[in-house]
């Protein structure tokens, strides 16, 4: 993994994925004592940043492999940008999705033209699957962040942000599986070194934080968090990246994740799901520390499901 990965990443994809919008607000600013500025991958291809990683992965297959077609594991993100980034090089997609995934996700998955199989609401049931699928069919695995191609494509996020507002003090992103974070803390360091990189997850999903105080890998469970982005525990690979360039792991409640939504959609007018806005939750909480500060904010997605809200609305028309 290096820095000039995520450059040539960058170079590769620019012209396919969206550079999404860099957003401030003047009310957080005043309410922090601090300059936040939001990468609003939100607003990116499928909703979320997960695109950039796999579009980068799909580019750097062979016509071989293309032709044998591709299978991954995910909750939803993931899963909508492997389907799409497939459907845009004529690649058979097969996404293993948990039973318990949002249904907008396995919806937006399916109408990209992917293949969707259940599984059970575990990791271990995820990856078994997945492992059977390929055994059968012979397809190419596109792990969700256990992968070079994959983090270099993530962490352009970061290299897109910093290239527009210059040297940050602070860059703060969601940890699940690692992979974003990951990307994030090469391309932050390699553009400035003595920028800071945090990493946040649930309270009730904190198996990173657990594992890097262990030093070594406390699987996840799959976490009944409202961060269903979040559930899936770090590899080696996005382990001994956080370790060596990541500054801080910190954790957040679910009604802190549920405040920092509200902030979002009610005061800056923009939808982020649950595992984007634990960042922003971490600095409402003032669990981390970003007065004076120049700080960098990856807004990861905003794939929520509206549908009972809608309804909602009808029952009462």
């Amino acid at each position: 993994m290096s820095f000039q990965g995520i450059e040539e990443a960058y170079n590769r994809i620019a012209k396919v994925v969206n550079k999404t919008p860099v957003i401030t607000s003047r009310t957080l600013n005043l309410l922090v004592k601090a300059n936040i500025f939001f990468k609003c991958e939100n607003f990116q291809r499928v909703g979320a940043f997960k695109f950039r990683g796999a579009y980068n992965a799909l580019c750097l297959l062979s016509d071989r492999q293309k032709k044998m077609g591709v299978i991954t594991h995910s909750s939803g993100n993931h899963a909508q940008a492997v389907a799409l980034a497939a459907s845009l090089w004529g690649i058979n997609a097969t996404i293993v999705m948990p039973k318990g995934a949002p249904i907008n996700k396995i919806n937006a998955t399916k109408s990209y033209g992917a293949q969707v199989v259940f599984c059970d609401n575990t990791l271990e049931a995820r990856i078994k699957t997945t492992e059977d699928l390929i055994k059968k069919h012979k397809a190419v695995l596109i792990h969700p962040y256990d992968n070079e191609n994959i983090i270099n494509g993530q962490g352009t996020a970061a290299y897109e942000l910093i290239k527009e507002m210059g040297v940050l003090d602070v860059v703060i992103a969601p940890l699940g599986g690692g992979g974003l974070l990951s990307g994030t803390a090469l391309a932050s360091k390699g553009l400035h070194s003595n920028t800071k990189v945090i990493g946040v997850e649930p309270i009730l999903a904190d198996d990173a934080l657990k594992s890097l105080k262990a030093g070594y890998i406390i699987p996840s469970t799959y976490p009944d968090t409202i961060a269903d982005g979040l559930r899936t525990s770090l590899c080696e690979r996005t382990f001994n990246i956080i370790r060596k360039y990541v500054d801080d792991v910190i954790t957040v409640s679910e009604i802190e994740i549920i405040e920092a939504m509200k902030f979002l959609w009610e005061r800056m007018k923009i939808i982020v799901e649950p595992s984007g806005a634990v960042p922003l939750a971490a600095i409402l909480s003032k669990k981390v520390s970003v007065e004076n500060e120049k700080v960098g904010v990856i807004l990861s997605g905003g794939n929520v499901d509206v549908e009972p809200f809608f309804q909602l609305l009808e029952k009462k028309s």
